[in-house]
Protein backbone atom coordinates (compact mmCIF):
# COMPACT_ATOMS: atom_id res chain seq x y z
CA UNK A 1 0.00 0.00 0.00
CA UNK A 2 1.57 3.60 -1.05
CA UNK A 3 1.54 5.95 1.83
CA UNK A 4 0.96 8.57 -0.64
CA UNK A 5 -2.30 7.55 -1.03
CA UNK A 6 -3.48 9.58 2.65
CA UNK A 7 -2.26 12.80 1.01
CA UNK A 8 -3.95 12.48 -2.18
CA UNK A 9 -7.61 13.09 -3.19
CA UNK A 10 -8.15 10.75 -6.11
CA UNK A 11 -12.04 11.46 -6.40
CA UNK A 12 -11.34 15.01 -7.07
CA UNK A 13 -8.60 14.71 -9.62
CA UNK A 14 -11.05 12.77 -11.73
CA UNK A 15 -13.48 14.95 -11.11
CA UNK A 16 -15.94 12.54 -9.47
CA UNK A 17 -17.84 12.23 -6.41
CA UNK A 18 -16.92 9.26 -3.96
CA UNK A 19 -20.21 7.25 -4.61
CA UNK A 20 -19.84 7.14 -8.14
CA UNK A 21 -19.98 3.81 -10.05
CA UNK A 22 -16.86 2.44 -11.37
CA UNK A 23 -18.48 3.47 -15.26
CA UNK A 24 -18.32 6.69 -14.44
CA UNK A 25 -15.33 6.94 -13.36
CA UNK A 26 -14.07 5.45 -16.47
CA UNK A 27 -16.33 7.92 -18.30
CA UNK A 28 -14.62 10.81 -16.45
CA UNK A 29 -10.96 9.61 -16.79
CA UNK A 30 -11.30 9.25 -20.86
CA UNK A 31 -12.75 12.99 -21.08
CA UNK A 32 -10.01 14.02 -18.72
CA UNK A 33 -7.34 12.00 -21.03
CA UNK A 34 -8.63 13.36 -24.27
CA UNK A 35 -8.51 16.97 -23.13
CA UNK A 36 -4.73 17.01 -21.18
CA UNK A 37 -3.11 14.62 -23.16
CA UNK A 38 0.49 15.92 -24.05
CA UNK A 39 0.15 15.34 -27.72
CA UNK A 40 -3.19 17.44 -27.69
CA UNK A 41 -1.38 20.28 -25.20
CA UNK A 42 2.17 20.23 -26.49
CA UNK A 43 3.15 23.84 -25.09
CA UNK A 44 1.26 23.92 -21.71
CA UNK A 45 3.48 22.17 -19.01
CA UNK A 46 0.84 22.17 -16.61
CA UNK A 47 -1.81 20.05 -18.86
CA UNK A 48 0.94 17.74 -18.54
CA UNK A 49 1.16 17.74 -14.79
CA UNK A 50 -2.25 17.50 -14.67
CA UNK A 51 -2.68 14.69 -16.90
CA UNK A 52 0.15 12.13 -14.56
CA UNK A 53 -1.96 13.64 -11.79
CA UNK A 54 -5.51 12.11 -13.57
CA UNK A 55 -3.51 8.91 -14.69
CA UNK A 56 -2.39 8.50 -11.27
CA UNK A 57 -5.95 8.54 -9.55
CA UNK A 58 -7.39 5.88 -12.55
CA UNK A 59 -4.97 3.64 -11.85
CA UNK A 60 -5.89 3.43 -8.14
CA UNK A 61 -9.91 3.99 -8.55
CA UNK A 62 -10.21 2.73 -11.89
CA UNK A 63 -9.50 -0.64 -10.69
CA UNK A 64 -12.57 -1.97 -8.35
CA UNK A 65 -10.33 -3.47 -6.12
CA UNK A 66 -7.40 -0.80 -5.14
CA UNK A 67 -10.67 1.47 -5.16
CA UNK A 68 -12.08 -0.39 -1.86
CA UNK A 69 -7.95 -0.38 -0.54
CA UNK A 70 -7.95 3.23 -1.42
CA UNK A 71 -10.94 3.73 0.35
CA UNK A 72 -10.50 2.03 3.87
CA UNK A 73 -6.91 3.23 3.70
CA UNK A 74 -8.73 6.62 3.56
CA UNK A 75 -11.21 6.00 6.01
CA UNK A 76 -8.91 4.13 8.93
CA UNK A 77 -6.04 7.52 8.07
CA UNK A 78 -3.58 4.78 7.22
CA UNK A 79 -3.64 2.67 10.27
CA UNK A 80 -4.50 -0.74 8.31
CA UNK A 81 -2.71 -3.57 7.09
CA UNK A 82 -3.67 -3.58 3.77
CA UNK A 83 -1.61 -5.78 0.82
CA UNK A 84 1.04 -3.58 -1.04
CA UNK A 85 0.05 -1.81 -3.79
CA UNK A 86 2.96 -2.10 -6.40
CA UNK A 87 3.53 0.10 -9.26
CA UNK A 88 5.63 2.52 -11.15
CA UNK A 89 5.09 5.76 -13.66
CA UNK A 90 3.50 8.68 -12.33
CA UNK A 91 3.54 9.27 -8.79
CA UNK A 92 4.50 5.06 -8.20
CA UNK A 93 1.55 3.84 -9.81
CA UNK A 94 1.08 1.89 -12.83
CA UNK A 95 -1.87 2.24 -15.59
CA UNK A 96 -3.57 -0.38 -16.41
CA UNK A 97 -2.74 -1.30 -20.08
CA UNK A 98 -5.96 -3.16 -20.69
CA UNK A 99 -8.07 -0.60 -19.20
CA UNK A 100 -6.42 1.45 -21.71
CA UNK A 101 -7.32 -0.53 -24.61
CA UNK A 102 -10.86 -0.90 -23.48
CA UNK A 103 -11.24 3.26 -23.47
CA UNK A 104 -9.26 4.35 -26.30
CA UNK A 105 -9.45 0.37 -28.71
CA UNK A 106 -6.84 -1.76 -29.45
CA UNK A 107 -3.90 0.50 -30.04
CA UNK A 108 -4.89 2.58 -26.56
CA UNK A 109 -3.96 6.48 -26.11
CA UNK A 110 -1.19 6.18 -29.14
CA UNK A 111 -3.87 5.41 -31.44
CA UNK A 112 -5.84 8.61 -30.02
CA UNK A 113 -2.95 11.09 -30.25
CA UNK A 114 -0.41 9.91 -32.37
CA UNK A 115 1.48 8.47 -29.52
CA UNK A 116 0.98 4.84 -30.39
CA UNK A 117 2.93 2.68 -33.43
CA UNK A 118 4.96 5.37 -36.15
CA UNK A 119 2.77 5.16 -39.36
CA UNK A 120 3.91 6.69 -42.45
CA UNK A 121 2.09 9.39 -43.67
CA UNK A 122 1.50 10.63 -47.42
CA UNK A 123 2.35 13.64 -48.99
CA UNK A 124 -0.22 16.26 -48.13
CA UNK A 125 -2.77 17.78 -50.75
CA UNK A 126 -1.99 21.53 -51.13
CA UNK A 127 -4.56 24.05 -49.27
CA UNK A 128 -7.07 26.00 -50.80
CA UNK A 129 -6.26 29.34 -51.90
CA UNK A 130 -8.34 32.64 -52.30
CA UNK A 131 -8.83 35.19 -54.48
CA UNK A 132 -11.62 37.96 -55.38
CA UNK A 133 -13.02 39.48 -58.86
CA UNK A 134 -15.13 42.15 -59.68
CA UNK A 135 -17.99 41.74 -62.94
CA UNK A 136 -20.03 44.20 -64.50
CA UNK A 137 -23.88 43.74 -63.34
CA UNK A 138 -24.53 42.35 -67.31
CA UNK A 139 -21.72 39.67 -66.95
CA UNK A 140 -23.29 38.64 -63.54
CA UNK A 141 -26.38 37.72 -65.44
CA UNK A 142 -25.05 36.93 -68.66
CA UNK A 143 -22.04 34.93 -67.78
CA UNK A 144 -18.88 35.68 -68.55
CA UNK A 145 -14.98 34.59 -69.13
CA UNK A 146 -12.62 36.27 -67.28
CA UNK A 147 -8.61 35.90 -67.06
CA UNK A 148 -7.15 36.10 -63.54
CA UNK A 149 -3.71 36.98 -63.24
CA UNK A 150 -1.77 34.73 -60.04
CA UNK A 151 1.50 34.25 -58.72
CA UNK A 152 2.90 31.96 -56.17
CA UNK A 153 3.89 28.45 -55.70
CA UNK A 154 3.17 25.99 -58.55
CA UNK A 155 4.17 22.26 -59.03
CA UNK A 156 7.43 21.77 -60.40
CA UNK A 157 6.81 20.67 -64.68
CA UNK A 158 10.36 19.49 -64.54
CA UNK A 159 10.10 17.08 -61.78
CA UNK A 160 6.08 17.04 -61.29
CA UNK A 161 6.85 17.61 -57.93
CA UNK A 162 8.58 14.85 -56.45
CA UNK A 163 11.78 17.15 -56.00
CA UNK A 164 13.63 14.21 -57.86
CA UNK A 165 15.65 14.94 -60.90
CA UNK A 166 13.87 12.46 -63.66
CA UNK A 167 15.30 9.46 -63.93
CA UNK A 168 16.64 9.12 -60.25
CA UNK A 169 15.61 7.32 -57.63
CA UNK A 170 14.71 7.52 -53.88
CA UNK A 171 16.33 6.44 -50.09
CA UNK A 172 15.11 5.82 -47.01
CA UNK A 173 15.06 9.03 -45.04
CA UNK A 174 17.57 8.93 -42.43
CA UNK A 175 15.86 11.05 -39.92
CA UNK A 176 12.97 8.60 -39.38
CA UNK A 177 14.18 5.69 -40.60
CA UNK A 178 11.51 5.71 -43.32
CA UNK A 179 8.25 5.66 -40.33
CA UNK A 180 7.42 9.08 -41.60
CA UNK A 181 7.52 10.06 -37.93
CA UNK A 182 9.58 10.80 -34.79
CA UNK A 183 9.00 9.95 -31.78
CA UNK A 184 10.04 12.03 -28.39
CA UNK A 185 9.38 11.55 -24.88
CA UNK A 186 9.25 8.31 -23.20
CA UNK A 187 6.99 5.89 -21.75
CA UNK A 188 3.69 6.36 -21.67
CA UNK A 189 4.13 9.87 -22.54
CA UNK A 190 5.48 9.59 -25.62
CA UNK A 191 4.39 12.31 -28.54
CA UNK A 192 5.08 12.20 -32.65
CA UNK A 193 5.75 14.35 -35.25
CA UNK A 194 5.80 14.26 -39.01
CA UNK A 195 9.80 13.97 -40.00
CA UNK A 196 10.75 17.29 -41.09
CA UNK A 197 13.01 15.77 -43.73
CA UNK A 198 10.86 13.55 -45.55
CA UNK A 199 7.79 15.83 -45.07
CA UNK A 200 6.17 12.32 -44.09
CA UNK A 201 6.92 9.74 -46.67
CA UNK A 202 9.05 8.06 -45.37
CA UNK A 203 11.72 8.52 -48.35
CA UNK A 204 13.85 11.54 -50.06
CA UNK A 205 15.11 12.02 -53.26
CA UNK A 206 18.89 10.60 -54.43
CA UNK A 207 19.17 13.59 -56.83
CA UNK A 208 17.66 16.95 -56.18
CA UNK A 209 15.70 18.42 -59.45
CA UNK A 210 18.12 21.18 -60.78
CA UNK A 211 14.64 23.02 -61.84
CA UNK A 212 13.06 23.71 -58.13
CA UNK A 213 16.35 22.40 -56.16
CA UNK A 214 14.49 19.78 -54.78
CA UNK A 215 11.28 21.31 -53.57
CA UNK A 216 9.01 20.06 -56.16
CA UNK A 217 7.55 23.65 -56.59
CA UNK A 218 8.54 26.69 -57.80
CA UNK A 219 7.56 30.28 -57.71
CA UNK A 220 6.24 31.98 -60.77
CA UNK A 221 3.48 34.11 -62.50
CA UNK A 222 0.44 32.45 -64.29
CA UNK A 223 -3.16 33.04 -65.49
CA UNK A 224 -6.09 31.17 -64.86
CA UNK A 225 -9.64 31.33 -67.22
CA UNK A 226 -12.22 31.29 -65.13
CA UNK A 227 -15.69 30.65 -66.65
CA UNK A 228 -18.59 33.15 -64.48
CA UNK A 229 -21.76 31.36 -64.55
CA UNK A 230 -25.29 33.33 -66.07
CA UNK A 231 -26.98 34.48 -62.87
CA UNK A 232 -24.60 34.38 -60.76
CA UNK A 233 -25.02 36.47 -57.30
CA UNK A 234 -22.73 38.54 -55.89
CA UNK A 235 -20.80 37.40 -52.83
CA UNK A 236 -21.14 34.04 -54.69
CA UNK A 237 -17.78 32.03 -54.16
CA UNK A 238 -16.48 29.66 -57.54
CA UNK A 239 -14.24 26.76 -56.98
CA UNK A 240 -12.15 26.17 -59.49
CA UNK A 241 -10.79 22.32 -58.74
CA UNK A 242 -7.02 21.85 -58.52
CA UNK A 243 -5.78 25.41 -59.11
CA UNK A 244 -4.50 26.34 -55.52
CA UNK A 245 -1.04 25.45 -53.95
CA UNK A 246 0.40 22.24 -54.77
CA UNK A 247 0.82 19.60 -52.75
CA UNK A 248 3.84 17.82 -50.91
CA UNK A 249 5.81 15.77 -53.51
CA UNK A 250 3.19 15.28 -56.41
CA UNK A 251 -0.18 15.13 -54.32
CA UNK A 252 -2.93 16.61 -55.74
CA UNK A 253 -3.23 20.88 -55.40
CA UNK A 254 -5.61 22.30 -53.35
CA UNK A 255 -8.77 24.34 -55.20
CA UNK A 256 -9.09 28.27 -55.93
CA UNK A 257 -11.97 29.47 -54.22
CA UNK A 258 -12.97 32.66 -56.34
CA UNK A 259 -15.33 35.43 -54.68
CA UNK A 260 -17.59 37.41 -57.38
CA UNK A 261 -18.37 41.02 -56.39
CA UNK A 262 -21.11 42.67 -58.92
CA UNK A 263 -20.86 46.14 -59.42
CA UNK A 264 -23.99 48.23 -59.73
CA UNK A 265 -25.60 49.62 -62.52
CA UNK A 266 -27.13 52.71 -63.50
CA UNK A 267 -30.41 51.51 -64.96
CA UNK A 268 -31.17 48.01 -63.45
CA UNK A 269 -31.00 46.46 -59.96
CA UNK A 270 -31.47 42.73 -59.16
CA UNK A 271 -34.54 40.61 -57.13
CA UNK A 272 -33.95 36.75 -57.47
CA UNK A 273 -34.18 36.02 -60.67
CA UNK A 274 -36.05 39.02 -61.72
CA UNK A 275 -34.25 42.36 -63.29
CA UNK A 276 -35.40 45.40 -62.04
CA UNK A 277 -35.93 48.72 -63.57
CA UNK A 278 -37.64 52.32 -63.14
CA UNK A 279 -38.93 54.54 -65.97
CA UNK A 280 -40.61 57.86 -66.18
CA UNK A 281 -44.17 58.04 -67.27
CA UNK A 282 -45.86 61.33 -68.19
CA UNK A 283 -48.53 62.68 -66.20
CA UNK A 284 -51.00 62.68 -69.86
CA UNK A 285 -49.69 59.39 -70.55
CA UNK A 286 -50.11 57.60 -67.33
CA UNK A 287 -53.93 59.93 -66.98
CA UNK A 288 -54.87 59.06 -70.99
CA UNK A 289 -52.84 55.46 -71.21
CA UNK A 290 -49.70 54.95 -74.16
CA UNK A 291 -47.28 53.08 -75.42
CA UNK A 292 -43.82 53.06 -74.09
CA UNK A 293 -40.04 52.33 -74.77
CA UNK A 294 -38.77 49.89 -72.00
CA UNK A 295 -34.96 49.62 -71.90
CA UNK A 296 -33.83 45.81 -71.09
CA UNK A 297 -30.66 44.02 -70.59
CA UNK A 298 -30.51 43.24 -74.65
CA UNK A 299 -32.90 45.37 -76.58
CA UNK A 300 -35.71 47.81 -76.26
CA UNK A 301 -39.40 46.84 -75.65
CA UNK A 302 -42.93 48.58 -75.95
CA UNK A 303 -44.87 48.44 -73.05
CA UNK A 304 -48.70 49.31 -72.90
CA UNK A 305 -49.35 51.72 -70.18
CA UNK A 306 -53.26 51.52 -69.24
CA UNK A 307 -55.19 54.95 -68.64
CA UNK A 308 -55.32 55.76 -65.21
CA UNK A 309 -51.93 54.34 -64.25
CA UNK A 310 -50.82 55.37 -60.67
CA UNK A 311 -47.17 56.23 -60.04
CA UNK A 312 -45.11 53.47 -58.91
CA UNK A 313 -47.13 50.74 -60.18
CA UNK A 314 -44.75 48.01 -61.54
CA UNK A 315 -45.56 46.28 -64.84
CA UNK A 316 -43.89 42.47 -65.92
CA UNK A 317 -42.04 42.35 -68.75
CA UNK A 318 -41.35 38.58 -69.12
CA UNK A 319 -38.71 36.66 -69.65
CA UNK A 320 -36.29 39.81 -69.87
CA UNK A 321 -34.83 38.99 -66.51
CA UNK A 322 -32.15 36.50 -64.96
CA UNK A 323 -31.58 33.28 -67.40
CA UNK A 324 -32.23 29.84 -65.93
CA UNK A 325 -30.55 26.64 -66.65
CA UNK A 326 -34.14 24.71 -65.72
CA UNK A 327 -37.40 26.10 -66.36
CA UNK A 328 -38.25 29.50 -67.51
CA UNK A 329 -35.92 32.17 -67.60
CA UNK A 330 -36.77 35.67 -64.52
CA UNK A 331 -38.84 38.51 -65.84
CA UNK A 332 -38.57 42.02 -65.76
CA UNK A 333 -40.21 44.30 -63.50
CA UNK A 334 -40.80 48.04 -64.51
CA UNK A 335 -41.95 50.52 -62.00
CA UNK A 336 -43.79 53.40 -63.31
CA UNK A 337 -42.38 56.84 -61.98
CA UNK A 338 -45.65 59.49 -63.09
CA UNK A 339 -43.91 62.91 -63.76
CA UNK A 340 -45.73 65.89 -63.04
CA UNK A 341 -44.71 69.33 -64.92
CA UNK A 342 -43.50 71.71 -62.82
CA UNK A 343 -44.17 74.78 -65.69
CA UNK A 344 -47.23 75.30 -67.55
CA UNK A 345 -47.94 77.42 -70.20
CA UNK A 346 -51.67 79.26 -69.46
CA UNK A 347 -53.02 76.98 -72.02
CA UNK A 348 -52.22 74.35 -70.40
CA UNK A 349 -53.30 75.61 -67.06
CA UNK A 350 -56.32 76.71 -68.60
CA UNK A 351 -57.16 72.82 -69.62
CA UNK A 352 -56.07 71.54 -66.60
CA UNK A 353 -58.27 73.84 -64.29
CA UNK A 354 -61.02 72.81 -66.76
CA UNK A 355 -59.92 69.27 -66.05
CA UNK A 356 -59.83 69.69 -62.68
CA UNK A 357 -63.68 71.12 -62.49
CA UNK A 358 -65.01 68.05 -64.46
CA UNK A 359 -63.58 65.69 -62.26
CA UNK A 360 -64.53 67.21 -58.70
Amino acid sequence: MKQEWLQKDYYTDLGVEKAATQDDVKKSFRKLAQKLHPDANPDDPAAEERFKRVSEAYAVIGDEKTRGEYDEMQRLGGSGGFPGFQGGGAGGQNVRVEDLSDLFGAGGLGDLFGGGSRRRRGPSKGHDLQTHIDISFRDSIFGATRKIPLHGEVTCDKCNGSGGQPGSGTTICPTCQGAGATVSGGGFFQSQQTCHQCSGSGRIVTEPCVQCKGRGTENKSRSLTLRVPAGVNPGSVIRARGKGAPGERGAPSGDLLVEIGVAGDPKFDRKGDHVTTSVAVAFTDAALGADISIPTLTDPVTLRVPAGTASESTFRVKGRGVPRKKGKDGDLLVTVKVVVPKKLSRKAKKLLEQFREETS
